[in-house]
């Protein structure tokens, strides 16, 4: 069944220069593992599309039940340089929670 990633997971974001840092964390222990089969790299960055310019690398801290993302070159130069409205990634972790995903029924 499909479904958006906010069905079993919030998230929190923000930046470090021009890199974006969100972190996914599963409601229930149980969904970690859809979280690290369908929430990988290559979709999350497929997902921005061409609002992230450079690598999307994923840590898994699954004592805590959350993957950490950071997206690299995707604030359009960071807090200070960029004209974007969200120059800080505030919006990315909501965003990101948009994504259809394969949930177990």
């Amino acid at each position: 069944m499909r479904a958006p990633l906010s069905q079993i997971a919030h998230a929190r974001s923000g930046d470090k220069g021009d890199t974006v840092n969100i972190g996914v964390i599963a409601y229930q222990p149980e969904d970690y593992a859809v979280l690290l089969r369908e929430v990988t790299p290559e979709r999350v960055k497929a997902h921005f599309g061409n609002l992230v310019m450079g690598e999307v690398i994923r840590y898994e801290l699954p004592n805590l039940g959350a993957l950490n993302f950071l997206l690299h070159e995707a604030l359009g130069g960071g807090g200070t340089l960029s004209l974007r409205i969200d120059a800080q990634g505030k919006t990315f972790g909501a965003a990101l929670l948009r994504m259809e995903i394969e949930v177990d029924p």
